[in-house]
């Protein structure tokens, strides 16, 4: 990390980040520890107790879960918005503030203690980094801040919870990996479809040989939700409570539109990767479980993705369609489709198709097949966020470790790189370089924006 990594309007340079963790710690005061009878035998040294950076649309489906483990306390969010309307439908109200009030009503109900605040709220991560008292973060923001965030935490001696995509370009995932193995963290790739029991015996039967030799692969990609403003969109006002520069963080100086953050953020290249890393991490990254998450395609070559008109706020692709091929010349072809999430393993001895509410085969029974006690197992999860509290007490990976979602992060970032550029990339998987394309290598990794850096 860059020694600098302080925020506009706030100097803290790293020596001074790190000798006042104590100082901020106890200007917060200590969190409101919950009782054992609460939570049954999870005394309160037994108690993890984690933080919420970003309090968005995706933090209404993890904050649940997290509630439901008696030996976890959510002590902190962290959000630039303080509370709004317009996240993935305007009914949405979220921020900080609407997120630590909707814990603090449940753990009021948990206690019997009706003036419970032991959740907190601010706007800065850091500040959530310097408390002794948080063990482990869960990064819920658009991904553009995922690597610096997650770099930092590490640094910071924090376990991380981070929502899949891992990251925004090739580049920041090889560096998440390289702090979170440095500083001995454990890392989840919040890609929780490694949590269904349904989804692990597909994975087993391909990687036993149910299908025989896999000949060919099909990943199915979600329809875009939302369009753009088209081009000649104006520039808005920054609404209040909303710290816009900050939201920015490492992106590109911008100004601001209401499609351009919250859900939005989604559909533009500066700060995610559309629904090839959103959706496509999920069907993509199941196909990488099933044949082994060192595995790599070695070429990508776009199929007829198509885009938005150009000058439109939004630009990445509106049609996926992309070819990726790996080195045993097994092809995998991953596009738009009204069914939004599946695969489908096409093997020399029958075809094997998963969605998210069924499992599909011919020969029929071959889905039913046992996979016996001496052959390849998968790890288990019954719930993402159960898996990595196990971890952070465990100190081993879980089912979706740094390596693997960086590497469903880089498939998914390569074949955007792919259909951008019209044409056919090779990657060497050793180096993680695009061999003989300058022009394809530089979009490998993005940079930063002052102050921010790794």
């Amino acid at each position: 990390m860059n020694k600098n990594i302080s925020r506009p309007g706030l100097s803290l340079h790293r020596r001074d980040f790190l000798r006042s963790t104590a100082a901020l710690a106890a200007a917060f005061g200590a969190p409101y520890i919950m009782p054992s009878s609460v939570f049954g035998n999870n005394s309160p040294s037994n108690r993890i107790n984690l933080a919420i950076i970003g309090c968005g649309n995706q933090s209404t489906v993890d904050i649940p879960e997290w509630l439901k483990n008696d030996d976890c306390q959510i002590v902190t969010v962290c959000d630039v918005n303080r509370a709004s309307h317009g996240y993935r439908d305007e009914k949405q109200f979220l921020g900080r503030e609407p997120q630590r009030d909707f814990i603090n009503k449940f753990y009021a109900k948990k206690t019997g203690n009706d003036s419970f605040k032991g959740c907190d709220a601010c706007i800065d991560f850091r500040e959530v980094l310097a408390r002794k008292d948080v063990d482990a973060v869960a990064i819920i923001t658009p991904d553009h801040w995922h690597a610096v965030m997650t770099i930092m935490a590490a640094e910071a001696g924090k376990d991380i919870y981070c929502q899949k995509p891992l990251s925004l370009t090739v580049r920041d995932g090889q560096e998440m990996i390289k702090a979170v193995r440095k500083h001995k963290r454990v890392l989840q790739c919040g890609s929780q479809w490694r949590s269904n029991a349904m989804m692990r015996h597909a994975c087993e039967l391909v990687r036993n040989g149910r299908l025989g030799k896999i000949k060919r692969i099909e990943t199915f990609v979600a329809l875009n939700n939302f369009t753009g403003p088209g081009p000649g969109w104006q520039p808005m006002p920054v609404p209040e409570g909303f710290d816009y520069n900050f939201w920015l963080g490492p992106a590109p100086q911008a100004p601001y539109h209401k499609d351009r953050c919250f859900y939005r953020f989604r559909f533009i290249f500066d700060y995610s990767g559309g629904q090839t890393t959103n959706f496509g991490h999920h069907s993509n990254g199941i196909v990488q479980w099933a044949l082994g998450d060192d595995a790599m395609p070695v070429e990508y070559e776009d199929t007829g993705a198509e885009f938005p008109p150009k000058g439109d706020l939004f630009n990445t692709p509106t049609k996926i369609s992309f070819r990726a091929r790996y080195a045993s010349g097994v092809e995998l072809d991953c596009h738009t489709d009204k069914r939004s999430f599946g695969v489908r393993f096409e093997g020399s001895d029958g075809w094997l198709e998963i969605s998210s509410r069924k499992l599909q085969s011919n020969p029929e029974s071959l889905k039913d097949s046992v996979i016996g006690e001496n052959e390849k197992h998968l790890g288990v999860s019954k719930n993402h966020q159960r898996n990595f509290l196990d971890c952070v007490k465990s100190r081993k990976d879980g089912v979706e470790p740094v390596e693997a979602g960086h590497r469903t992060s880089a498939l998914c970032h390569l074949g955007n790189i792919a259909m951008v550029l019209k044409r056919k990339i090779k990657l060497d998987p050793q180096t993680e370089q695009i061999v003989g394309d300058d022009e394809a290598n530089k979009m490998l990794s993005r940079p930063l924006r002052g102050p921010w850096h790794y």
